[in-house]
């Protein structure tokens, strides 16, 4: 099966017994692992793998658009928290429509795109706030997997200007938090303050590939810039041992002072 090649069942339980330990707790509450998979059979093999070490996922696009609900509510049915990724941007009130939708599903957070502009941010927040779970709601800034030559074509300011300027926007329109890269964090929370969340995707531990990502940093320096949660990718659900791959990076971000 694979995650669990060149360990035998023991070291996987023992594994999976380290890392339900309450020394994880505070690593374990700031972490989703993304659910980057097209079906929810294929999510929920992950999910049962990772046990009860991890208790928050993130379902993006791919697996919305393959398992919709019905992976919102398999993972509720497990008690995960799921931050559902889906980006929303278009006008106002189609926005606000499908966060009414989603906002009725057992989700802990959900975002937008900083991009769509004041009135579209408006528009989410009050759709959220009449919700039954009322969700964080965050907004995207820039990718993870854009560099600054991609932002000098698309003629946009350099990437950590236009992370804070989206991330002013969003708070001014009432959202809690933003999704930005790891080298913006600081940045972000000097002009935002520490209690507006800060989302980070796309960090690589130093045994992984960077893969397409292009702004990125480590865990531990995620967290030590002062990153509120991380989510974490192909580094843990792509690797030969996801427990082991998640003890590794949890301790790291442990050094760093979570």
């Amino acid at each position: 099966m694979h995650g669990t090649s060149g360990t035998h069942g023991g070291e996987q339980e023992r594994l999976q017994s380290d890392l339900t330990s309450p020394i994880y707790n505070a690593v374990r509450r700031r972490t989703y692992v993304a659910l980057d998979v097209p079906q929810t059979e294929d999510a929920l093999d992950i999910v049962d793998h990772l046990g009860d070490a991890v208790d928050g996922y993130k379902v993006g696009l791919e697996l919305f658009y393959g398992g919709g609900k019905q992976v919102i509510d398999e993972l509720a049915k497990r008690g995960k928290r799921v931050f559902l990724d889906i980006k929303l941007h278009d006008i106002p009130t189609t926005v606000a429509h499908a966060l009414r939708v989603v906002c009725n599903w057992p989700i802990e957070m959900v975002n937008v795109h900083s991009a769509g502009g004041t009135a579209m941010l408006t528009a989410a927040r009050e759709a959220v706030d009449k919700s039954s779970y009322r969700p964080l709601l965050i907004g995207v800034t820039v990718l993870t997997s854009l560099g600054e030559a991609d932002l000098s074509r698309l003629r946009m300011p350099s990437g950590d200007e236009l992370a804070v300027n989206w991330s002013q926007l969003c708070q001014a329109a009432g959202l809690d938090g933003v999704v930005t890269s790891a080298l913006d964090v600081a940045a972000v929370t000097a002009r935002c303050g520490q209690d507006f969340v800060t989302v980070v995707p796309g960090t690589r531990p130093a045994f992984a590939s960077r893969d397409d990502q292009t702004r990125v940093l480590t865990p531990g320096e995620a967290v030590q810039r002062g990153a509120s949660r991380l989510v974490l990718g192909r580094a843990v659900t792509q690797a030969e041992n996801r427990l082991l791959a998640l003890r590794a990076i949890w301790d790291e971000m442990r050094d760093f002072g979570v």
